[in-house]
């Protein structure tokens, strides 16, 4: 959590606001990453990570993208608002907007933040114990949503 001094002098303790784009193939599987031992323990994760000051959610989604992976980007639509405080494998409550992306271009690029990028089938995901985040239960519920649509975006 941040914390914050606010004009009066008070002091919050603030959430960070995080994004992730789920992006889908043709073939209907879904693209993660693999974090960098440094970021995360190496564990799987939706391509994202943290707003920046005057960028809005969309921006930063296909900022963090192409980052994380080398690949541009188009926002299809926003699938789901988690602002769970009490989500699992979260040590600063973060709200997570997670929008379906098309891609658009680019290509495969490693960074220091992930060591992988790796398509992935519904039937072949990862355990839960494997992704550094919370993402799985995401994914789910968005191949969920394919099979029978869901009201979108998901809150909570």
């Amino acid at each position: 959590m941040l914390i914050c001094e606010f004009e009066n002098g008070r002091q919050a303790k603030l959430r960070h606001v995080t994004v992730g784009a789920i992006v889908v193939n043709q073939q209907g599987e879904i693209l993660l990453v693999k974090r960098a031992v440094s970021h995360n323990f190496g564990k799987y994760a939706i391509p994202g990570g943290f707003l920046d000051r005057n960028e809005d959610t969309e921006k930063a989604t296909l900022r963090e993208l192409k980052e994380e992976t080398g690949y541009d980007g188009e926002i299809i639509n926003l699938f789901r608002v988690n602002d769970n405080p009490k989500r699992p494998k979260e040590d600063r409550q973060n709200v997570d907007f997670l929008y379906v992306v098309k891609l658009t271009g680019g290509g495969t690029k490693l960074n220091e933040e992930v060591s992988e990028i790796i398509w992935f089938s519904q039937t072949n995901l990862p355990a839960e114990e494997e992704f550094a985040f919370d993402h799985r239960d995401s994914i789910v519920k968005y191949f969920s949503h394919l099979a029978r649509p869901l009201k979108l975006p998901l809150i909570g």
